[in-house]
């Protein structure tokens, strides 16, 4: 066999595959990160109000509606969503919600968010 007959590589049918796979994830990727930086945020707004340790439940609600009202990137949750407890003199607070995520058609993907304060 000569070099010329032993031809390596992909065909266009590999090529097409892989790019249908690869621009597929990279949809739902570019539609589910917007929705994790989301989580974080929250996360770090409940954490911050924690730790000031809100003498009140309304105070709490208070100090997480004025962070929303602040970042822009907060629209899943509202501060009556918040569950404040106090345990040995820590305030505890913790959310949990859902997201639909819109991919195409009538095709939707649910992520369930849950977080609590440190």
């Amino acid at each position: 066999m000569t070099a010329r007959n032993k031809q390596r590589g992909i065909s266009l049918l590999g090529l097409l595959f892989w790019a249908v796979i690869i621009g597929g994830g990279a949809v739902v990727l570019l539609r589910v990160v917007p929705t994790v930086m989301e989580y974080y945020t929250i996360q770090k707004a409940v954490d911050k109000i924690a730790k000031d340790s809100p003498p009140t439940v309304p105070a709490a609600r208070d100090s997480f509606a004025r962070t929303k009202a602040i970042e822009y990137s907060i629209v899943s949750i509202e501060p009556k969503d918040l569950v404040i407890t106090k345990s040995d003199d820590k305030v505890k607070i913790s959310f949990a919600y859902d997201k639909e995520v819109p991919l195409f058609g009538p095709v939707f993907l649910v992520i369930k968010y849950k977080g609590e304060s440190h």
